[in-house]
């Protein structure tokens, strides 16, 4: 199963359910008349989580937490289910081109060759998806989510065995980008663990994507992406960001707020849900679940 742009999902009714995979557990969401939230915690060492190599460790213990979340699930006649997978598994990369083509065999083509030059992985045994943005100035953005076709298949196998079909596979950052303001240039930073997700958009547009794995899930770590993260914006994009917003920082997320809204002198905001607090382990369930009731 390919990873799908969040947004094309939104032109079919929702799936029964909705699991967020992350190294501390799956969380899950049963999509009725009212979502009913659960999660589902991993013994240590589970999973280890990476875009180069297998990162089930423990098919047993994931195959089991997918059963017990099922439910009756699995005997229902509709069985279709969104994966949202960890940020740190596959790569998010916004391309820039002064002419992309109609033709969708030449746009593949295009983009995989341009994602070789971006990824850690073989890009062609990789599972690739791609959305075309409305182009600016003649040019085209193309928002591409690229991961090893052997870690996605890993990763959907015990849902499927579980009678369950993943319709949408897409990964936590991005789903959970839903939640953040769409208006001026934002940025939006999610820690989960030592991996730092850093999205930037301007007028709801992705302009920007990164995911790295950090010496330290400390403060000042953090602050060492951002600082160079607004200098590219400013220099790019011609302006500075407006907002920036948090999430993963847990109870530090008062002092994170305050220590870089004073560093880049920018107003500083956690992610927000009506549903709950998002955290690293569920914000990208909760933002896709905000999608659906924007959109249905």
């Amino acid at each position: 199963m390919l990873l799908d742009s969040l947004k094309a999902l939104l032109l079919d009714p929702p799936p029964a359910m909705a699991f967020e995979i992350s190294g501390a557990g799956i969380a899950a969401a049963r999509i009725e008349s009212r979502v009913e939230l659960e999660f589902r915690p991993f013994k240590p060492g589970t999973l280890t989580i990476s875009p180069v190599k297998e990162n089930i460790a423990d098919a047993d213990e994931f195959a089991l937490a997918v059963r017990s979340l099922a439910g009756a699930q699995s005997s229902r006649k509709r069985r279709d289910v969104a994966l949202i997978l960890p940020d740190n598994c596959a790569r998010i990369v916004v391309l820039d081109f002064d002419a992309f083509p109609s033709d969708p065999k030449e746009q593949l083509a295009l983009v995989r060759f341009r994602l070789k030059r971006s990824v850690p992985f073989d890009v062609d045994s990789a599972a690739i998806s791609y959305w075309a943005q409305p182009a600016v100035n003649k040019r085209t953005e193309v928002v591409a989510a690229v991961a090893p076709l052997e870690i996605v298949s890993r990763y959907e196998a015990p849902f499927r065995a579980a009678g369950m079909l993943p319709g949408l596979v897409t990964t936590s950052a991005l789903a959970a980008l839903e939640l953040a303001p769409e208006g001026g240039i934002t940025v939006f930073v999610k820690i989960t663990g030592r991996v730092l997700s850093v999205l930037v958009r301007s007028k709801g547009a992705l302009k920007l994507a990164r995911c790295l794995e950090m010496p330290s899930a400390g403060l000042e770590d953090v602050s060492a992406v951002l600082g160079p993260t607004f200098v590219y914006v400013e220099d790019n994009l011609g302006a500075r960001p407006e907002k920036l917003v948090l999430c993963g920082f847990g109870a530090r997320t008062e002092e994170a707020a305050r220590r870089f809204g004073e560093e880049l002198s920018v107003e500083t905001e956690p992610l927000r849900s009506p549903l709950g607090t998002p955290g690293e382990d569920n914000s990208g369930l909760l933002g896709y679940l905000r999608s659906i009731a924007r959109n249905n």
